[in-house]
């Protein structure tokens, strides 16, 4: 990574800690800030995220990891009640880079896009209808909504996007690095575990 990179790295890492930003944007500022307009210049994702771990590591050690369990706590609560759409949990909260400033991204794989809609609807739930990336490159429907966090005392961000039950083959394929981007219930509850609280 070249010096203008590592620096446009670094600045992004603390916008996103300090305001809950995700990486693109983050990165776009960072670069804005520090006057590099060069679109080379630019760290991919994964070495914002290292800037990130090291920043939480510095900065945030004594808050971060209860306010991640608190976040990972409430994705699984919420993973239990979209169940029968096969939730995976991504982002942040599934990455283990969250704080109390970032939302919670569920995918979740159904047979009929408009289902979990009408689940919100018949609990009398309020929701915001935007769209996201899919992975056929087309959009999909993502359902925006505020939830209580009891343990963090706030209302979070829970976003649900919604993909093609088909969609679902493939998407625990790990990484060059042997990572998830993404991961189900199970696996939640194995993060949740004392040994990595």
């Amino acid at each position: 990574m070249n010096a203008a990179s590592n620096e446009i790295a670094l600045t992004a890492a603390r916008i996103v800690v300090e305001e809950g930003m995700e990486y693109g944007p983050a990165k776009r500022r960072a670069a804005k800030q520090l006057g590099l307009t060069g679109r080379g210049d630019l760290p991919d994702n994964d070495q914002v995220e290292a800037a990130v771990v090291e920043y939480l590591s510095l900065f945030c050690a004594d808050t971060q990891p209860a306010e991640l369990h608190a976040l990972r706590e409430l994705a699984a609560l919420w993973m239990e009640r979209l169940a029968e759409f096969r939730p995976h949990l991504t982002g942040a909260v599934w990455r283990g880079t969250a704080t109390r400033l970032n939302d919670i991204h569920l995918q979740l794989y159904c047979d009929d896009t408009k289902s979990t809609e009408i689940m919100l609807l018949n609990q009398g739930m309020d929701y915001d209808v935007g769209s996201a990336p899919g992975p056929r490159g087309q959009p999909v429907d993502r359902l925006s909504l505020t939830v209580p966090c009891p343990a963090l005392n706030e209302p979070i961000g829970l976003h649900l996007t919604i993909l093609d039950a088909d969609d679902l083959r493939g998407t625990l394929k790990p990484d060059a690095l042997g990572r998830t981007e993404r991961g189900d219930l199970q696996a939640l509850r194995r993060m949740l575990a004392p040994l990595h609280v």
